[in-house]
């Protein structure tokens, strides 16, 4: 991948979204790991803007806080940080105020296992990080210590954080566990739905981890 093309990744994410209206204007951000010029760090969306974004607009941040770019990074970029030094593997991250996600999240509720689906953000719920500042060191902890081993959580108060070891990875973990949520709010309103067992989550994750790798049958 060259960095046209993870530049290219970000702003056809961030347009994907606001489409998919899992994003609303300026609202949420999205990154890209990228090192540039020897130093490790990541392409992320600058502040204050939306859908309307080029691949120009897009600012670089290095690990250590350098920015290079001719606008400001997203109010976010610390919780993005924390995300690739908590998750080598995570190219890419996404957050949203998706609106079931974010509903769910101001209940002060993790997503948990009541469908086999929440196994797609890599264990038995999507877990719940607590309420702190955006933008604060607080707030990144908690996103690198939730997402250490998940592919998302929900932010209380706040919204939905996701990633993935691609930008198209990221999306979909971001997209399924926003129809999730809602699903798992309807389901509120006529009572508390039953959990799946931690033994058939286990057996449910290990599926997933051979699930779409397609390979040629032998005849």
């Amino acid at each position: 991948m060259t960095e046209d093309d993870a530049r290219a990744a970000v702003v056809e994410a961030v347009r994907r979204l606001d489409a998919l209206g899992l994003n609303r204007g300026s609202t949420g951000n999205a990154s890209h790991r990228w090192d540039q010029g020897g130093q490790r760090g990541m392409l992320i969306t600058p502040t204050g803007m939306g859908a309307e974004l080029t691949a120009d607009d897009l600012v670089h941040v290095a690990d250590d806080g350098t920015v290079s770019g001719r606008w400001q990074p997203s109010s976010e970029w610390q919780f993005h940080r924390a995300a690739y030094r908590a998750r080598p593997d995570v190219r890419a991250v996404l957050h949203t105020h998706a609106v079931h996600a974010t509903a769910l999240a101001c209940l002060g509720r993790p997503l948990p296992p009541f469908h086999y689906m929440v196994a797609v953000a890599g264990g038995d719920d999507v877990p719940l990080v607590p309420y702190s500042t955006f933008g604060s060191e607080a707030l990144s902890a908690g996103v690198a210590n939730a997402l250490a081993h998940r592919q998302a959580c929900l932010l209380a108060h706040h919204g939905l954080v996701a990633c993935g070891a691609t930008m198209a990875q990221a999306m979909k973990v971001m997209v399924e566990v926003e129809s999730l949520c809602q699903t798992y709010l309807l389901a509120l309103a006529a009572g508390e739905p039953a959990r799946l067992p931690p033994e058939e989550m286990d057996r449910v994750l290990d599926k997933f981890r051979h699930y779409g790798q397609h390979s040629r049958r032998v005849p």
